[in-house]
């Protein structure tokens, strides 16, 4: 069933923000941005062009972080050649994040390097920042503050796709649906849900398991066990989750890592990162040209591709 974007019941959020969960919305973030500036080239009114140039990000979680640090780099190294004539010293990166810290779900350590990283680079943090509304050119967060834009990048969490069905007092507002912990829903003895949609209920976790690949995986093979033990007429083992730990990456050379037994930042965190993402895909012929990609786009500064792709129009239903 997996998960969708979560704009909290907001419609006005929901219709004007830029979710980045799928290919094509990515796609759409990026043709945004590219005519964003393009549009900024050739406004005459300072106030809208400063508009078109500055990009909000609203979540601070790893998604929220990462692309902010990424855009960051682009108002460094890619969009002054592309667009010689804009002052980009005047474009602005907000990160926008209601909880209090960036990076909720790692340590108090990284979360700040994070902060650190992202400040340094010139991204405006705002940690304490709940936005109440954007109706597509103003932002509105709670206790008045406003912020013209006309890019707003929602990455401030997700929620479980509905499962049609189910009891509705075993869903929980943010669609995750409640499970004991063999992964069996509430109510339901043939029905089993892992990832981000199963909330195992946990005193000692509050919010359930975070919602990361790691724990769909390894729901997924204690429940492969457990249905071949209950096949056997054997016991079954409640699920147990292992963390292998966490990482973000900010920027170049600048990521931070929180293992179960060592919490780092910086560069070498940086290269971890970029091994273990390497390692998980799959083929070595992939993972060589990806590396070489990696290399060339450190070295030059640059990305390979900045088409602005569309849809082709559909005729027969315009006619």
């Amino acid at each position: 069933m997996g998960a969708d974007t979560n704009y909290f019941n907001n419609k006005e959020i929901e219709e004007h923000v830029l979710p980045m969960k799928s290919v094509q919305e990515s796609l759409f973030m990026r043709n945004k941005i590219l005519e964003c500036m393009e549009a900024a080239l050739i406004s005459e009114d300072e106030d809208e062009r400063e508009a078109y140039m500055k990009i909000v990000v609203v979540g601070g979680g790893p998604t929220g972080t990462e692309v902010s640090g990424a855009l960051s780099e682009m108002k460094k190294y890619v969009l002054p050649k592309d667009y010689p004539e804009l002052d980009f010293s005047k474009m602005d990166i907000h990160l926008l994040e209601a909880s209090g810290k960036l990076l909720n779900g790692m340590s108090a350590r990284s979360s700040s390097a994070a902060e650190r990283f992202l400040t340094e680079m010139g991204v405006k943090v705002n940690a304490s920042a709940l936005v109440e509304s954007y109706d597509g050119n103003t932002v509105k967060i709670k206790g008045g503050t406003h912020l013209r834009t006309n890019t707003l990048i929602w990455a401030a969490g997700i929620k479980g796709n509905p499962v049609n069905g189910i009891n509705p007092e075993n869903i929980l507002p943010n669609g995750r649906v409640r499970t004991n912990a063999f992964n069996q829903v509430k109510g339901h003895s043939d029905i089993y849900a892992i990832g981000d949609i199963a909330h195992i209920e946990d005193p000692a976790l509050e919010r359930g398991h975070p919602q990361v690949a790691q724990v769909a995986i390894q729901q997924a093979d204690n429940l492969a066990m457990n249905l071949t033990h209950f096949s056997n007429e054997e016991s079954m083992h409640p699920f147990k989750y292992k963390d292998l730990g966490s990482m973000a990456t900010i920027g170049r050379n600048k990521a931070v890592v929180d293992l179960p037994f060592w919490h780092f930042q910086g560069f070498f965190a940086w290269a971890v990162w970029l091994f273990v993402h390497l390692m998980s895909i799959l083929g070595v012929k992939n993972r060589l040209f990806i590396f070489l990609e990696w290399m060339w786009n450190y070295f030059t500064f640059d990305q390979s591709l900045r088409l602005v792709i569309k849809q082709k129009p559909d005729k027969s239903r315009a006619s």
